[in-house]
């Protein structure tokens, strides 16, 4: 599917100095907020009061959360549990406040209209995520960051490896800045969105690298800058394809997802305009920048048996 008939080469290494400095100032700032106001963690790392109740007919769940937000529950996390008149409340934890009280603050809230609410359990859960999981995640992900750097080392060139870890560094940075400069709530559903952004944007990037290395192969003028203009011109249409069949998903999650998954979804909006980003002008440019040419992408030559034997007279 052709979106756009180019007929020439996009110079998109023009800006890449620009893009550069653009994404440095985006990382400072995102590693100034994250330091100042961190992120707001949600109830799967700080725990809290867990409140059950249930209603004679259908729960609406956003005239309850707005019950709340008027009380000052406005952390609120309210969703269905087992049927449509089962509700689930979680309450981030309140310092002097026992998960009780909260408990039955919550359901007087929730009778203060004349509504007959049935209180079935007031408990405390602790966090989903303890300290523990947070060190063996962080791990995880040094780890995993690691073999990407080793895979496409031998896949490709040491220079597009360091390239593409750089782009996955800078898409988490500003994406978890993102949620620290608008204090957005970050839950399990915002770490599994970072993690399918990483997936997205390396997909992207090892799409854009494999192009440059045939056309480093295929080309025999043209300087490095002008081949890899050319790769990102020729993988254009389908990295606009992807990304808008993506974003169309991700809108109506958004706009129609619910509370729950507004988060999810915002963190992959932004992750999937970010990653596209990154795989042109971090993966690409880094990889320029260190030095890339046509040699060390060439394959070695294979020497074939009894060349180098003299011939028969």
């Amino acid at each position: 599917m052709q979106i756009l008939n180019l007929t020439n080469t996009v110079n998109f290494m023009r800006l890449r100095i620009p893009a550069l400095v653009l994404s440095g100032l985006l990382i400072v700032g995102s590693l100034t907020s994250l330091a100042i106001n961190s992120l707001n963690w949600g109830l799967d790392f700080t725990g809290g009061t867990l409140i059950q109740v249930g209603y004679e007919q259908s729960a609406d769940l956003e005239g309850i959360r707005k019950q709340l937000t008027e009380a000052d529950f406005g952390d609120a996390v309210v969703q269905n549990f087992g049927s449509s008149q089962e509700v689930l409340i979680r309450i981030a934890p309140r310092e002097g406040v026992k998960a009780s009280d909260i408990g039955d603050q919550v359901v007087d809230v929730l009778r203060a209209d004349g509504t007959s609410v049935e209180k079935q359990r007031i408990e405390f859960v602790g966090p989903n995520v303890g300290d523990e999981l947070s060190e063996q995640g962080g791990l995880a992900m040094l780890v995993a960051l690691i073999c990407i750097l080793i895979y496409v080392a031998m896949r490709f060139e040491w220079r597009f490896a360091l390239g593409s870890v750089a782009a996955l560094i800078h898409d988490v940075i500003i994406t978890l800045g993102l949620f620290s400069i608008l204090q957005l709530e970050v839950d399990l559903t915002i770490l599994a969105a970072v993690l399918a952004v990483i997936g997205y944007s390396l997909n992207d990037t090892i799409v854009v690298s494999d192009r440059i290395r045939e056309n480093f192969r295929k080309l025999r003028k043209g300087t490095p800058e002008e081949v890899v203009n050319v790769s990102l011109t020729q993988t254009l249409n389908r990295t606009i394809v992807t990304s808008l069949t993506t974003v169309l998903v991700l809108l109506a999650l958004f706009f129609k997802g619910g509370a729950l998954i507004h988060g999810f979804a915002t963190a992959l909006l932004f992750g999937v305009v970010i990653g596209t980003y990154s795989s042109i002008y971090i993966a690409s440019a880094v990889a320029l920048a260190l030095g890339v040419s046509k040699e060390d992408l060439m394959p070695p030559e294979v020497e074939k048996e009894g060349a180098d034997q003299e011939p028969l007279l």
